[in-house]
C-alpha cells in the first residue's frame, strides 16, 4: 500500500515536472525578453494571457515598446482587454509613443477609445504632428469639380481652387465629422465670400481676404481637424454672369410683350367677329322688317283701310 502511494506521489510530481518543462519552453523566450526590460510581465500572467486566448507575444512586445519609450508604465490587463475587445494593441501603443514624443496630451483611454471606434489612431496623431493638405474641391472625392464657382456683386463669376492645411484635434476625433465635411464647409465658405464681394477686381488683387473671411467662420468646429490655414491656390475670372442674367431677362421682357400683344391682337379680332356677327344679325332683322312691309299692305287693301285720294282730295 505505501509503494502504490509513493508511486503515485512520483507519477504526479513527473506530471508537474512535465508540465513546468513545457510551460518553461514555450514561455521562457518571451518571458525573459519582458524580464529584462523590465515590463513587469511574470510568466502567470503569460500563462493567463494564453488561456483567455491573447496573443501573449504581441502584448509583451507593445509593453517592452511603451517602456523603453519612456511612456508611464500600461496596465497589462488594460493592454489585453483591448486585445479582446479587437483593438489593435500595437498601433495603440505606436500612437502613444509619438505623442510622447511631441508633447501631446493623449492617455491610454482616449487612444484606446479612438482605436475600437474605427479611426487610425496612429495616423491621427501623426496628422496632429505633421498637418496635411486637403484639395479643396478634391476632384477624386467623386463631385468631379476642379473649381469653386462664385460670382461677385458686380456679376463676374470667379473659378478659385484652395488647399486647406488641417490637423487632428484628438479631443474630437471620436464623434466629429470628417475630411468631407471640412471640403464642404470651406467649399461654401469661399462662395459665399466671393459673392459678398464687391468687386471681382478686388478679389482678384487680394485673394487672401476670401481665405480670412473663411477663417474668421470657425468652420472646424465639431470635426475631427483643426484648420491651421487656407490658402488660395489659384483663382480665375469666368463668364459674365450678370450680362448673360440681362440678356436672359431682356429676352423674357420681349417674350412676355410678345404674348401680351398676341393677347391684344386675339382679343381685337374676336371683337372684330362679334361686331360682323352682330351686323349680320342687325341685317337680318332688317330683310325681316321689309318682308312685312308687302304682307301690310295687302291686309290694308283686304279691310278696305287703303284708299286712293285724287288730286282735288275727294276719294272715291
Amino acid at each position: 500500500m505505501g509503494n502504490a502511494l509513493w508511486y503515485v506521489v512520483i507519477g504526479v510530481g513527473v506530471l508537474i515536472l512535465l508540465v513546468f518543462i513545457f510551460v518553461l519552453v514555450k514561455y521562457f523566450n518571451i518571458w525573459l525578453r519582458a524580464f529584462v526590460t523590465r515590463t513587469g510581465i511574470s510568466l502567470p500572467q503569460l500563462i493567463g494571457m494564453s488561456l483567455q486566448k491573447v496573443n501573449a507575444r504581441v502584448i509583451v512586445e507593445s509593453q517592452i515598446m511603451a517602456v523603453q519609450a519612456g511612456l508611464p508604465r500600461i496596465d497589462t490587463r488594460a493592454l489585453s482587454a483591448h486585445y479582446l475587445a479587437q483593438g489593435n494593441v500595437r498601433r495603440v501603443v505606436q500612437s502613444l509613443i509619438v505623442a510622447h514624443r511631441a508633447k501631446i496630451d493623449l492617455n491610454w483611454d482616449t487612444a484606446a477609445a479612438i482605436d475600437l471606434a474605427g479611426r487610425n489612431v496612429l495616423d491621427a496623431v501623426q496628422t496632429s504632428v505633421d498637418p496635411k493638405v486637403i484639395d479643396c474641391p478634391d476632384p477624386r472625392r467623386g463631385s468631379g469639380r476642379t473649381t469653386l464657382d462664385g460670382v461677385a456683386k458686380d456679376g463676374i463669376q470667379l473659378k478659385a481652387r484652395a488647399r486647406v492645411t488641417v490637423r487632428t484635434n484628438l479631443a474630437q476625433l471620436v464623434g466629429g465629422a470628417t475630411e468631407e465635411t471640412v471640403i464642404a464647409r470651406v467649399g461654401e465658405g469661399i462662395v459665399s465670400a466671393i459673392g459678398s464681394s464687391y468687386s471681382h477686381k478686388e478679389v482678384l488683387a487680394n485673394p487672401m481676404l476670401i481665405a480670412k473671411a473663411v477663417l474668421d467662420r470657425s468652420l472646424d468646429s465639431q470635426t475631427a481637424y483643426e484648420i491651421v490655414s487656407i490658402d488660395i491656390a489659384d483663382i480665375d475670372v469666368g463668364e459674365n454672369v450678370g450680362a448673360r442674367l440681362q440678356a436672359d431677362q431682356a429676352e423674357a421682357d420681349v417674350r412676355v410683350a410678345r404674348a401680351r400683344a398676341e393677347e391684344r391682337r386675339a382679343q381685337a379680332i374676336a371683337t372684330e367677329q362679334e361686331m360682323k356677327a352682330l351686323t349680320q344679325e342687325n341685317r337680318a332683322k332688317v330683310v325681316l322688317a321689309e318682308a312685312d312691309v308687302p304682307r301690310a299692305i295687302a291686309s290694308a287693301y283686304r279691310s278696305g283701310n287703303l284708299r286712293n285720294r285724287n288730286p282735288e282730295g275727294n276719294g272715291r
